[in-house]
């Protein structure tokens, strides 16, 4: 029973699937402020398939830009008590390879890019409910609780790591540091459970963008939801949807009117195949509400295991 109880924590690794071309695109991950036995060690391996329809700016001359992204991912979790509240350190790495492709001045080209993409750590600890609990007392908590609210903050670092060429557009690393403080706050009632994060993304200059142009973008601001259900430990499924507003860009000092407003929506279903082992697969998609942009699919698989 200790072990079952412990399945529904070990599912908690998700893939997050980023859109580096841009890196501005809002990621959908369900169960991210999940109470967890502290002490604990995930790990995550997965894949991801991106497909985009991409809009630039008229002046660029460029038209029907579409990419293909393939994605593998390895994630690691390790959880600790610090001032009596639980926290945890995620860290994310992923390899890529694209092929963009288009009509630049009515002439088909097309670009393919793989490497590393810029690697991600996240520091996570809850505010309020989930006590610092390991091994047996951990158990007995969760098969108790049946109504419970968790507020959690975090902050998300992605540092410059990734592919980049500061001679070329298109490039899987970003060149920058981007921050990402993150607000949370989760509902459960029964099998129910009810998700709300609120995130803003902060980005360095990027001063070798694009033949040595100084790249400067305002915070992103982000908000998402998730609903899910659990069956039974280990096995769940989960909806969400999200919003994100700003990230115009400047180059050189000169605004590029390209605020970013898109909407995105998620699906996901974790299934337990022991009590250490679980797999998930989800599926994400994101719409630009603006004339620049892009609109994207995503379906991924990720395998995790717990010790």
């Amino acid at each position: 029973m200790f072990l079952k109880n412990l399945c529904v924590c070990c599912l908690c690794v998700f893939l997050i699937v980023g859109l580096p071309f841009l890196c501005l695109a809002q990621e959908l991950e369900p169960r991210r402020w999940s109470h967890l036995p502290i002490g604990a060690n995930f790990l995550g391996a997965g894949y991801a398939y991106t497909e985009a329809d991409i809009s630039l700016d008229p002046v660029l001359l460029i038209e029907d830009g579409k990419m293909e992204l393939h994605t593998w991912a390895a994630k690691y979790i390790r959880t600790f008590e610090l001032f009596k509240k639980s926290a945890r350190i995620d860290l994310l790495q992923a390899y890529q390879k694209g092929r963009w492709h288009g009509l630049v001045d009515g002439v088909p080209k097309s670009v393919r890019r793989g490497g590393l993409s810029d690697s991600v750590m996240r520091f996570a600890i809850n505010l309020y409910g989930a006590p610092p609990l390991k091994g047996e007392e951990f158990a007995a908590y969760r098969a108790k609780v049946d109504v419970e609210t968790i507020i959690g903050t975090a902050l998300v670092a992605q540092f410059p790591t990734g592919e980049y060429k500061d001679g070329k557009l298109i490039n899987l690393g970003t060149n920058r540091y981007t921050f990402r403080p993150q607000l949370g706050v989760v509902h459960s009632r029964g099998k129910w459970s009810l998700e709300l994060t609120g995130a803003v993304y902060i980005y360095t200059d990027n001063k070798d963008f694009f033949d040595g142009n100084k790249l400067k973008n305002d915070p992103l601001y982000t908000l998402q939801t998730h609903l899910v259900y659990t069956f039974r430990p280990g096995l769940w499924a989960a909806a969400g949807a999200g919003y994100g507003y700003g990230g115009e860009s400047n180059v050189n000092g000169e605004e590029k009117d390209d605020r970013k407003e898109n909407i995105g929506w998620a699906f996901g279903f974790g299934y337990p195949i022991t009590p250490q082992l679980g797999v998930k697969v989800a599926y994400l998609g994101i719409r630009n509400q603006e004339s620049i942009g892009q609109d994207s699919d995503s379906i991924g698989v990720v395998f995790s295991a717990f010790w």
